[in-house]
């Protein structure tokens, strides 16, 4: 039984060009010189029966096929009637009105629910032979403003065999249309006819796959969109709507009884103009919101659907949601009283774009395999004093989980590199409008009835990330302070609320491993407390500088190559640890607390390792990729390996073990496998054999030396957001700095003290004598004044030095506060003698001049 929307589709429109098509594969357009391939006047073209031309009509009419004007010869001859070919056949269209009934009948389609492709163009075509579109406008309304009505549209259709087509029966109309869909796939025809779901079986999809046809949506839209009136039905039917499915979805979990429940989504995201202002006044709003209330099942489904749709689709998507956060916020004001968290649009935009992000991470070069071993924490059921005490730990719990990766069983740490990069997903008109403090208490105590940004990391920048792990770091350690005290009325012992160390100069290492180690045993949660730093025979109080000499010192000491604890590649200008050092793990493990305590000071390290190093610490193994900037010469050998065309085993004569030098320079061999020396590598297992030199050489070789490493710097990162909250690039930019210095930034936010101002010739002569200094002399200037010849996140301009008058014209040198990043600038008389004067300071600066 053929439902009702078919048979009114039927007489509607489809009688009047099915007939042309079919009188044209019969009779030919009369013309003797025509050459389209479809009408039997063609020279080329093969005569077929009725009910071949029946089946051919109908593909004709699906492909919106060319049509041939009558010609003159066949216009003057007698006329057939209408419905008749040349040889006196009619094709049996029982349930067709004739045309003189269509013409004559203005037909409104009121049966139409839910649309398929050929729906679509069939009222379309109706409508442009009366160049009215009223009819379109209302059923594209009154389908995408209706849930059930959309979900039912453009559904994929079960293919259908052979047998099937051959038992065609030209007289039944339904089937016509149902098979001559079929018969036009195998044919190559632009498109499948989607059955209506009543008429013919939906296609079997697997639990990541969906019902909806997704090209046939599109070639939809790109018919549609063309037409402003249409347009407007769409956003108008959008904005309907979406309130209701936000409650469906809300309230009666429509989803978890309907899977297809998602095609909403799919189909309403396929539009190619929701960036437009019309929808981003209106309808985008609501839809984000509607969105926002999918389930994590859902939303882990519609990201892998996503995945799959190549990089225009997916950036297309990413760039709708980036556009409806940057419009809201532009619209409207935010402050410490209005914060942008509490706006409702943003909030449920960057909830969506959390779905586009990791379906740029599906899509991208995953590696979800090698992972490090996580070292697991011991849970004491032991009531602590501030538990016993009333003191809240929130520390005590560690990262949270994304809900979302944990469904999809990724992570952002996964992903080498991403469809889109990293940095398209972070949205500046957002970074300046967020209020940081305000974001990380809802962050840390108040996630379940207030939106944090820092639940959606990939939306912020490593500036603003920065500020939430200073809160984090600063909190924490006023909360160390605080359960310190408590301890100490408790106990009645003396109060000990920073992390103090004691060193000397010519044993600074010796005596901070003495120290640190202690504590690390003793009582870790120290290393969580405010470091003090202080130089035996040297007065002064820390407030930032001393400990950054400390680091500093610290780092030279190990990094040395004379203690052998890392080895320096001179074309790299990287550091690697080295797997024949001698030294014990604490020292490994003191190298791992200084970076952890860096990050948790906010201090700004000169440390050189590759990026495999973060990668690690971050839990990532590291791998044949990593080589390209760990070991380049290995990479570019094993790379010939990979590629060479001949026979790898004859030729190159290598097996499975390898050999490398110790520290004396004595060779070592390591079979890859056992029983290496008598495995060749062969054209077939070369790429075992690459991938197993490589594990041996980032992890294996230095499993020992890292894995000390990595419990120094989880002494003191553990209970941080920082794993969640950055990838492994921006925690290298949190330790080192950035390389990149624009002293023009620098220059544009000094403020000036003592007597000087911008406008003074001793200010501009400074300046101008800075950016004439070449880049190692700029570089020791910044290590001069900062104590780091690096930027901190967000650049120089983020630094805030201050220039400070010392005095009147003199032969002293310039001095500075490293802890203030302040120079203590003499009026000098003119511009050479000052910048003699300055050079000679930065030259001779270690140890004296910096304070």
């Amino acid at each position: 039984m053929i439902s009702s929307e078919l048979s009114s589709l039927t007489k509607a429109a489809a009688k009047h060009l099915i007939e042309r098509y079919f009188r044209q594969l019969t009779e030919g357009c009369g013309n003797g010189n025509c050459t389209n391939e479809f009408c039997a006047s063609c020279c080329d073209f093969q005569p077929v029966d009725s009910n071949s031309a029946a089946v051919k009509a109908l593909e004709l009419f699906k492909i919106n096929a060319k049509l041939c004007d009558p010609h003159a010869s066949k216009s003057e001859s007698g006329a057939l009637h209408p419905d008749t070919s040349a040889n006196g056949i009619r094709p049996n269209f029982s349930n067709m009105m004739s045309s003189k009934d269509l013409l004559g009948t203005k037909e409104d389609f009121s049966d139409v629910h839910y649309l398929t492709e050929d729906t679509v163009y069939t009222i379309l075509t109706v409508c442009e032979e009366e160049g009215d579109y009223s009819v379109l406008i209302r059923i594209i309304g009154k389908v995408f403003s209706n849930a059930e009505a959309l979900i039912k549209s453009f559904r994929k259709v079960a293919p259908h065999t052979t047998e099937e087509l051959h038992s065609f029966e030209p007289t039944d109309v339904d089937k016509h249309k149902e098979r001559s869909a079929a018969v036009s796939e195998k044919m190559g025809g632009s498109s499948a006819a989607a059955a209506l779901p009543e008429d013919s079986p939906t296609q079997t999809v697997g639990p990541d796959e969906v019902t909806v046809d997704i090209d046939a949506v599109r070639r939809v839209y790109d018919r549609l969109l063309a037409n402003e009136q249409i347009e407007a039905a769409l956003v108008n039917a959008l904005v309907y709507l979406t309130p209701n499915v936000e409650l469906d979805l809300e309230y009666l979990d429509v989803y978890e009884t309907n899977p297809d429940y998602l095609n909403i989504f799919i189909i309403v995201m396929e539009n190619s103009n929701l960036h437009s202002p019309e929808y981003l006044e209106m309808a985008m709003p609501l839809f984000c919101k509607a969105m926002s209330k999918l389930p994590v099942s859902a939303l882990a489904k519609l990201s892998k659907v996503w995945a799959r749709f190549g990089l225009p689709h997916i950036r297309r998507m990413m760039e709708t949601f980036q556009q409806l956060i940057t419009f809201t916020i532009i619209s409207n004001e935010y402050d410490s009283e209005h914060l942008v968290n509490d706006d409702e649009t943003v909030v449920a935009a960057t909830n969506c774009l959390k779905v586009v992000f990791y379906a740029s991470i599906l899509a991208g070069d995953l590696d979800v395999d090698h992972n490090e071993e996580e070292d697991e924490e011991s849970e004491s059921d032991e009531l602590t004093l501030q538990e016993l005490l009333g003191e809240e730990r929130l520390y005590r719990k560690g990262p949270r989980i994304n809900p979302l990766e944990k469904e999809l069983g990724v992570r952002t740490v996964d992903c080498r590199k991403p469809l889109i990069p990293f940095e398209d997903f972070i949205n500046e008109s957002l970074n300046d409008v967020i209020e940081m403090d305000k974001d990380f208490t809802f962050f840390k105590v108040d996630a379940e009835t207030k939106f944090s940004f820092q639940s959606c990391p990939f939306i912020l920048n490593a500036i603003t990330k920065n500020q939430g792990l200073y809160y984090d770091n600063r909190i924490r350690m006023y909360s160390e302070r605080r359960i310190t005290a408590l301890y100490s009325m408790v106990q009645g012992q003396q109060p000990n609320p920073y992390l103090k160390l004691k060193v000397r100069r010519d044993h600074i290492i010796d005596d901070a491993l003495v120290r640190l180690e202690m504590i690390s045993m003793e009582n870790p949660s120290d290393l969580k407390k405010q470091l003090f730093v202080e130089f035996e025979g040297e007065q002064g109080v820390d407030e930032g500088g001393v400990s950054k000499e400390f680091f500093q010192l610290v780092l030279e000491e190990i990094f040395n190559p004379d203690i052998g604890m890392f080895t320096y590649d001179d074309e790299t200008k990287l550091f690697w640890f080295n797997s024949s050092s001698l030294e014990n793990e604490a020292q490994y493990t003191l190298i791992g607390i200084v970076l952890g305590l860096a990050i948790y000071n906010n201090c700004i390290l000169d440390v050189h390792f590759p990026m495999v190093v973060y990668r690690k610490l971050m839990g990532k193994k590291g791998t044949y990729f990593d080589l390209a900037d760990s070991h380049p010469v290995l990479l570019q050998s094993l790379k010939e390996v990979l590629e060479y065309t001949g026979n790898v085993e004859e030729d190159m004569m290598i097996t499975f073990q390898i050999s490398h030098t110790d520290l004396f320079g004595n060779p070592v061999s390591y079979d890859l496998k056992e029983k290496g020396d008598q495995i060749p590598v062969t054209n077939e297992n070369r790429q075992e054999f690459v991938d197993l030199y490589a594990d041996y050489i980032l992890n294996k070789s230095v499993e020992t030396q890292f894995r000390a490493f990595k419990k120094g710097f989880l002494m003191v990162t553990n209970e941080s957001p920082l794993k969640y909250l950055f990838r492994p690039e921006e925690v290298e930019l949190l330790i080192c700095g950035s390389r990149n210095l624009d002293f023009k930034a620098l220059e544009d936010t000094t403020e000036y003290d003592g007597g000087y101002s911008k406008d003074s010739q001793i200010i501009k002569d400074f300046w101008e004598t800075l950016h004439s200094f070449g880049e190692e002399q700029k570089r020791l200037f910044l290590q001069f004044t900062t104590g780091t010849d690096r930027a901190p996140v967000g650049g120089l301009g983020k630094l805030k030095m201050i220039i400070a008058k010392n005095g009147p014209d003199t032969d002293r040198l310039p001095t500075s506060h490293t802890c203030f990043n302040a120079l203590l600038l003499p009026e000098y008389s003119s511009k050479e003698k000052l910048r003699e004067r300055l050079l000679k300071a930065i030259t001779y600066a270690k140890g004296f001049g910096m304070l």
